[in-house]
């Protein structure tokens, strides 16, 4: 079997083409000395199955060196060679999950983008896939928590402390692009990162950044090193989680114990940006409460929404998203003579 054959069955995995056996089948025939390092496999007791596996960082960038980096079949995968004969998958710019999560509010300025955006006009609940079949996630960096989400001497702190050294390593969360690289006020040295699932996460005090607005990162890329520039006490990670410029506490998304992601879905409640709202708080009701946020999610997930472009019709998105005129109609109160505007968003489920 040839290079390309290879590399067309891996990618196929990934898109859920073929079947792991088959991709098993190539790995063993194929890659027999290599080890895969895009997730760790773990063995699941089939009686203790939670909701949600926690999901494993993948392998850090720059921990030993990268010695090449392959194209795929398709344009949205690369895979990545490294020195100790191991490689892993990861996303180019290509990918989008949404084709305006980098254009919507896009500013390379102002640190907060959203500006405009009131948290009355967010859903209720949105499902937000963190991680897909690549499992690309890895911590932002593993210290000590000294200062958790929540209000603190009477101001909203809106992300979480952990103390480190400076010049410790600071790692990109997810794949995605830099949409901030600046000294910025308070924050000091800060790196904001937009990913594919329309979060951003912020890293700051940081005594160097070593990644620009408009770069291209994966996670487990290094973006920058442990400082204590802007307004800070000591050494320390200033780390953020916000959806549509709204913070939420980053406890909810990661085990800072471990450095696992807790769920590859996240299903986000208006609610939870409430600085009152901080993640050990409703541990317990949520665990009560699984098969009713399993339901919700499920029914956030199934919500989609079109931003209107040039040509677009009523008739033409409900032939694309298999609905009626009628019912896009009355999920955003408008009437079939309504004129689109471009760049408006429209509910079409």
């Amino acid at each position: 079997m040839n290079i390309n054959r290879l590399i067309g069955v891996f990618v196929a995995v990934v898109l859920g083409v073929v079947s792991p056996a088959m991709a098993q089948e190539v790995g063993d025939e194929q890659l027999a000395e290599q080890r895969d390092t895009t997730a760790v496999k773990r063995d699941v007791d089939s009686l203790a199955v939670k909701k949600s596996d926690p999901v494993h960082a993948v392998r850090t960038l720059g921990l030993v060196s990268v010695i090449d980096t392959l194209p795929t079949e398709n344009e949205a995968l690369r895979i990545v060679l490294f020195n100790d004969n191991t490689w892993r998958y990861v996303l180019s710019e290509n990918y989008k999950q949404d084709s305006t999560v980098f254009s919507d509010h896009w500013n390379v300025e102002s640190t907060h983008a959203y500006t405009d955006v009131e948290t009355a006009s967010l859903p209720e609940a949105v499902a937000i896939r963190l991680v897909d079949s690549l499992k690309s996630y890895h911590y932002p960096f593993l210290g000590k928590i000294t200062s958790r989400y929540g209000p603190r001497r009477g101001r909203p702190h809106q992300g979480l402390d952990m103390s480190l050294k400076v010049g410790d390593p600071v790692y990109a969360t997810f794949d995605g692009k830099v949409r901030i690289s600046k000294l910025a006020g308070n924050y000091g040295n800060l790196v904001v990162i937009r990913h594919n699932n329309g979060l951003e996460t912020y890293y700051a005090h940081l005594s160097e950044r070593s990644v620009s607005a408009g770069d291209w990162v994966v996670a487990g890329q290094q973006i920058g090193l442990g400082g204590s520039t802007g307004r800070s006490s000591g050494p320390h990670l200033h780390f953020e989680v916000r959806y549509r410029g709204q913070s939420f506490d980053p406890e909810r998304i990661i085990d800072f114990s471990t450095g696992d992601l807790r769920r590859e879905v996240l299903l986000l409640k208006r609610r939870h940006f409430s600085i009152y709202s901080k993640f050990e708080q409703d541990f317990d009701d949520e665990i009560e409460a699984e098969k009713q946020e399993e339901a919700e999610r499920k029914a956030a997930e199934a919500i989609k929404y079109h931003t209107i472009r040039s040509g677009d019709t009523l008739g033409a998105l409900a032939r694309k998203y298999g609905t009626t005129v009628k019912r896009i109609c009355q999920l955003n109160g408008i009437k079939s003579t309504t004129i689109l505007r471009i760049g408006k968003r429209l509910r079409v489920r």
